[in-house]
């Protein structure tokens, strides 16, 4: 049967008419070739980034590319990529800051990454800020604000998530599902290069470690300088390691401590610890490495020192240093690793090189045990108040330190080298010859109170000394040369001329007999005398400075004599005030007794002294004095220029504020109750209050001594007496109105007693507004 020939419909030859596309049918077409030519622009795109990726060479060039084409495709600002770190447990992104790529790290559970990282599917957050997922902590470190986010997993070919990818803050719109499908795809094109480079980058990164672990342990085990060694070796094992810090801590057998040395300014120091504290201690005692990738989670670790220093420690790998003999000599320890946390070929390389410089350290320590041994040896030469000056066999001056350099008033390059009987010529000849007499007797020879005459030849200076020669001997007895003690005395003799002028010429002889112990620190009981005179301010203001020096110097002459006389101490001028001590530094049973008599003696002094200065026509003088009995701390007290015999400690400070309360009691002379009950003689006293002194928790008796008064100067003292303490008395029980009767009656007694007075205006006001409850104690400001 013949094959039917005819055309089919819409062929050519065909009669029949055909239909013409709707405008449906031609808006479908067009969007099927739209969507062919965006799939066709997607393949190209993702062939083009698989070719740049695959021509690029490191890893920070792969991370940027990255993030610069997904940002660009999906229509983001901003973009970024993290890796996964298994050691820490993080997730971290690098940028480039600069010429320095810097990093950027956040736990692999954390915000919106962490979230796509866990779940291993992507994520679109069109509002980040109200998104709980959301970590606003790179934002803060960036100063970059996100909007919206889209994140995607980075996933090998086993389905391995390795990673995330971000875009941020979607230009036009927001991220959808076709952003995310692309998003997807550039990823898998990418995750071969990623792997790649991060393994050549790893391979790298240990070839460089070891050429530098060689270079390294050849440039330490030279070092013999222990502070340089230990430097040294921790600039390059956290160079090595790629951490931020380190520290090698080495034990001292002597006091159990872990010490390294540490710059300090322009100075090395120490730190030291107890070899059992922290996680240095714990290795250290151990034996055993320490790798902690969370510091604050591991209760070993003390945050104190990153409190004080403001540091923050996350990872530590602490090794020990193990000589050779298998013994601990101490740790070595590196903090915060740059990117990421230490790994187990991060304590192999740090533990090998420890074990290559544990040689190295032992041997730099012994030296620096010699050097300190020969350092203690001239240190304490140096340091020595008598001058030495030693000879060898040829009789040439050998050493010649600081002190005989004083004594002798010449410079080293003056004396050292020279020829004994080259120096010690003319009048010092008698030096040199009892040193040939040590040298042919064998014995030592000392020379007493002798003169030696030092200086320049132009301006020659005598001082005396005391001179011992002695043999200098080997250990087996053998002949060295000559050793010279020279010890000045000169300042023993000028002392006692200074003493006399503040203390008893007779107390001079007892000091310099007792020497360094009379005048070294050491606590002792002494009644202190601070005296003032009232309104001085005003008085050298009106006199002028000439006038107001000579009266100074007149007044201080007369009170001076006062306090010498009793056997006091004086302390020192302060102004116009004096401080004295009696008690020290010298002791006397009577030592209150002798502060008291002092203080009335000053007061009828200076009452004879306004009587001519009345006479001159000038104006009178008053002043206030405080007592007061306790242990003090005495001694030679200043810096190595300057010393002054002082007394120091609350006594001290007691005493100045009772001389200061002296203008509000309108009394002279007023002593605490300590000193008051130390008293072995009779006097006039009143018990005028019971006072909370500023700066005192307990409260403190004071007494007014009156023993200086006649009857023109306090009538009917005796009777005013008796109604002082009667109201008194009234006073502490809170009988207010019985206290200003008997007050009163002082005053009728004596109307010029002041103090009476007082009381009945403190009475008038505790009537007025009574306390809730009454002790009788009152109260003096701190000022």
């Amino acid at each position: 049967m013949a094959k039917h020939t005819g055309t089919r419909k819409g062929e050519v030859g065909d009669s029949r008419p055909t239909t013409a596309p709707t405008d449906e049918t031609r808006g479908d077409l067009v969007s099927k070739v739209r969507l062919l030519e965006r799939k066709l622009k997607r393949a190209e795109l993702l062939l083009d980034f698989s070719r740049r990726v695959a021509g690029l060479e490191s890893l920070d060039d792969v991370f940027a590319t990255i993030v610069e084409l997904t940002t660009r495709v999906i229509g983001g600002e901003r973009g970024s990529l993290f890796l996964s770190d298994p050691v820490t447990g993080e997730l971290y992104s690098r940028f480039a800051q600069g010429n320095v790529s810097r990093e950027i790290r956040v736990f692999n559970d954390s915000g919106i990454a962490g979230a796509v990282f866990q779940t291993g599917k992507v994520l679109v957050s069109h509002d980040a800020y109200s998104d709980p997922r959301f970590n606003p902590r790179v934002d803060e470190q960036t100063g970059y604000e996100t909007r919206s986010v889209l994140g995607a997993p980075i996933k090998t070919a086993s389905g391995i998530i390795i990673g995330v990818v971000e875009v941020l803050n979607k230009k036009e719109g927001g991220f959808d599902e076709e952003d995310a499908g692309l998003l997807e795809e550039i990823i898998a094109q990418a995750v071969a290069a990623l792997q790649s480079r991060q393994f050549f980058e790893k391979i790298e990164k240990s070839r460089e470690q070891e050429f530098g672990f060689l270079r390294l342990v050849g440039d330490v085990t030279s070092e013999l300088d222990l502070g340089a060694l230990l430097a040294k070796v921790m600039r390059e094992a956290t160079s090595m390691l790629q951490a931020d810090r380190g520290t090698l801590f080495l034990n001292d057998d002597k006091s159990g401590e872990l010490f390294s040395r540490v710059a300090m300014g322009d100075r090395i120091g120490e730190i030291r610890l107890p070899n059992t504290e922290g996680i240095a201690g714990a290795v250290f005692q151990s034996g055993r490495s320490v790798n902690i990738p969370h510091a604050y989670a591991d209760l070993r670790f003390n945050p104190r020192l990153d409190k004080q220093t403001g540091y923050f420690t996350r990872s530590i790998l602490c090794v020990p240093v193990v000589n050779k003999t298998g013994k601990v000599i101490g740790v070595t320890q590196v903090l915060n690793k740059r990117g990421g946390g230490f790994t187990g070929e991060d304590e192999a390389r740090l533990t090998a090189f420890t074990s290559q410089i544990a040689i190295a350290l032992e041997n730099a320590k012994l030296f620096e045990d010699v050097q300190n041994m020969k350092s203690y040896n001239e240190s304490m030469l140096q340091s020595m108040s008598n001058g030495v000056v030693t000879f060898d066999e040829e009789g040439r001056i050998v050493t010649c330190n600081a002190a005989a350099l004083r004594i002798l008033r010449c410079r080293e390059e003056d004396i050292i080298g020279r020829k004994g009987e080259d120096h010690f010529v003319g009048r010092n000849a008698w030096v040199m010859d009892r040193g040939l007499e040590v040298a042919e007797t064998g014995e030592a020879k000392i020379v007493i109170d002798a003169e030696l005459e030092v200086g320049s030849q132009e301006r020659p200076e005598r001082t005396s000394v005391n001179l011992n020669a002695l043999p200098l001997l080997g250990p087996e007895n053998q002949r060295l040369g000559l050793l010279l003690m020279i010890e000045d005395i000169s300042k023993e003799k000028r002392m006692r001329s200074t003493m006399s002028r503040y203390i008893d010429p007779g107390l001079t002889d007892q000091l310099l007999a007792g020497g360094d112990s009379a005048l070294g620190g050491r606590s002792v009981e002494a009644t202190i005398l601070f005296s003032d005179i009232r309104s001085f301010t005003t008085l050298a203001e009106r006199l002028g400075p000439q006038d107001t020096v000579r009266l100074l110097n007149e007044y201080f002459s007369i009170m001076v004599e006062c306090i010498s006389s009793e056997g006091g101490m004086l302390d020192k001028f302060i102004g116009d005030s004096i401080m004295a001590g009696f008690g020290v530094p010298m002791s006397h049973e009577d030592d209150a007794d002798r502060a008291l008599r002092a203080a009335v003696a000053m007061i009828r002094e200076l009452w004879e002294w306004n009587r001519r200065r009345r006479a001159e026509g000038h104006d009178p003088i008053e002043m206030g004095i405080g007592l007061n009995t306790d242990n003090v701390v005495t001694g030679n007290i200043g810096s190595l220029k300057r010393m002054d015999y002082t007394m120091i400690g609350d006594g001290v400070n007691l005493a100045a504020r009772l001389e200061s309360a002296c203008k509000r009691y309108a009394a002279r002379i007023l002593i605490s109750e300590l000193t008051y009950r130390k008293l072995k003689g009779t006097y006039r006293i009143r018990h005028i209050d019971r006072v909370l002194v500023g700066g005192r928790r307990r409260p403190v008796e004071i007494y007014e001594v009156l023993d200086f008064h006649t009857e023109d100067s306090f009538p009917n003292l005796m009777e005013g007496l008796n109604n002082f303490k009667a109201a008194r008395e009234c006073y502490n029980r809170g009988e207010w109105q019985r206290a200003t009767t008997l007050f009163q009656e002082c005053l009728k007694a004596n109307p010029n007693d002041k103090l009476a007075q007082i009381y009945i205006e403190r009475c008038e006001l505790l009537k007025a507004q009574p306390p809730a409850a009454w002790d009788g104690i009152f109260v003096i400001p701190a000022s």
